[in-house]
């Protein structure tokens, strides 16, 4: 089985700045167990960044979230420290918007059967980017560890696990503490 480990946003604006999250900062250091783990497992990691620009607030989701934020080039922009070395060589992608079109095609056309994703935020890019995945690889097993994705609120989480489980995405909790 050729899987894929997707790291989501976990980008300085949304652990620790504009958009941080008491739940984002906590999953930060079981985010990067996983990674640690999947590395020597030789699972393929790959991951995305949230990336506007500086009209970011003249954009339509500029004007319906009114917070500048991972703007590129700035420090908010940049992967957390924590992680940013654990990611080192694996495939980026940069979004301008929820989901990557980009990374769905990399993910079919490298075969992958198995996707993970985990980061932020859960009812957001997570989900946007599992149900893209989804439509590009419909026969391949996508899952979501709860406990290594945060959102907004822990209710808005909750909400965003049943949407993916409606979507056949498989959700669980990891053994990690």
């Amino acid at each position: 089985m050729k899987s894929l480990l997707v790291i989501v946003d976990m980008q300085r604006d949304f652990v620790s700045g504009a958009l941080g999250t008491p739940e984002a900062r906590e999953i930060l250091p079981r985010v990067a167990k996983r990674i640690r783990r999947a590395k020597a497992d030789g699972v393929s990691l790959a991951y995305t960044m949230d990336t506007h620009q500086s009209d970011y607030l003249q954009t339509q989701e500029g004007r319906n979230l009114p917070v500048a934020h991972c703007i590129e080039g700035t420090e908010g922009w940049a992967v957390c420290p924590e992680l940013s070395g654990l990611l080192e060589g694996a495939p980026a992608f940069h979004k301008p918007s929820f989901g990557s079109p980009a990374l769905a095609e990399y993910v079919k056309n490298e075969g992958f059967d198995r996707i993970e994703l985990a980061g932020v935020c859960t009812g957001i890019c997570v989900l946007s980017n599992a149900a893209l995945i989804k439509a590009y690889v419909p026969e391949a097993e996508i899952v979501v560890d709860k406990t290594l994705c945060a959102c907004v609120s822990p209710e808005t989480h909750q909400t965003a696990i049943r949407a993916m489980e409606l979507l056949q995405i498989r959700t669980q909790r990891s053994d990690q503490p």
